[in-house]
């Protein structure tokens, strides 16, 4: 809470007589505590949450209100907001008792990680601002979008090359130098990018173990793995799925918006739309 302080205070009436009054101040307290109170409320009320649903409405309200919260410390934009709207809190039955406790779980492993965050900061509690550290942390502006493939050369090359007319800059791994790296290297040394593409194509086949002779077309495993970890890096909305045919689509990512790569390009003026929606400035008018 903010501290009072008592101040007095000299008067002067209408016809110039002077008088004292004790008033009182309310200090603000440093930004960087009101920070830590504010995580450390939603924080503490978690432990009340456990024996509610995830549609309750004690439950939508604490979302919402720790959804300000950390808007109001890192900023609207920033990877702990995206971070936080990631988190599944409910299922179909019969998973909904775990996903809501894993949900809460996450919740509040990412709430104590940003509190520890802003308390390691070295910023001092009588600067005016928050720590550096916690100020917007938008991504940089950069016109660089990964591209997620397997082994359709032509699909890809097909994106890439609209992304390249439309003034943006494609990431393919293979395209980038070695230098050394294994490969989660080179991915992490690019995940600076503003949006990720994932082509979702029918390059393998699969089924559960019981129903092998029921086989499904599915996407490389590369390409599952590279869509979930671009997920929990950029957040749900700047990660958007070009699906090819029917292939099989992962039930994890449920949220995540697929767009049907159709031969009649149907797909580009909603890859355009997601882009701009992800703040990312296209020119739609470029001749494709």
């Amino acid at each position: 809470m903010d501290e009072l302080k008592r101040l007095t205070v000299k008067i002067v009436g209408d016809e110039g007589i002077e008088s004292l009054k004790i008033v009182d101040r309310v200090m603000a307290q440093p930004p960087k505590a009101k920070a830590i109170e504010r995580l450390k409320k939603a924080l503490d009320a978690i432990s009340d949450l456990r024996t509610l649903q995830s549609g309750s409405p004690e439950f939508m309200k604490w979302r919402e209100s720790t959804l300000g919260a950390i808007s109001r410390t890192f900023g609207d934009n920033s990877d702990h907001i995206r971070g936080f709207k990631s988190i599944y809190f409910s299922k179909p039955k019969p998973f909904y008792p775990t996903v809501y406790e894993y949900g809460l779980n996450s919740a509040e492993a990412k709430l104590n990680s940003m509190i520890e965050e802003i308390e390691e900061d070295g910023e001092s509690d009588n600067e005016t601002q928050i720590p550096s550290s916690a100020q917007g942390n938008e991504r940089p502006r950069t016109n660089e979008v990964f591209v997620i493939h397997g082994r359709d050369e032509g699909a890809r090359e097909l994106v890439a090359r609209f992304l390249e007319k439309r003034g943006l800059k494609p990431v393919i791994l293979h395209e980038q130098p070695n230098e050394g790296r294994t490969i989660i290297e080179k991915i992490e040394a690019h995940t600076q990018v503003s949006f990720a593409v994932v082509l979702l194509t029918p390059d393998d086949v699969g089924s559960l173990k019981e129903e092998k002779h029921d086989l499904t077309p599915r996407a490389r495993q590369n390409v599952i793995f590279e869509f979930g970890y671009f997920i929990g890096k950029l957040g749900r909305e700047r990660v958007c799925a070009l699906v090819k045919g029917d292939v099989e689509k992962p039930s994890d990512f449920d949220g995540v918006l697929y767009i049907p790569l159709d031969e009649s390009g149907g797909w580009n003026n909603k890859l355009i739309r997601e882009l701009k929606t992800a703040g990312i400035q296209v020119d739609a008018n470029l001749v494709f």
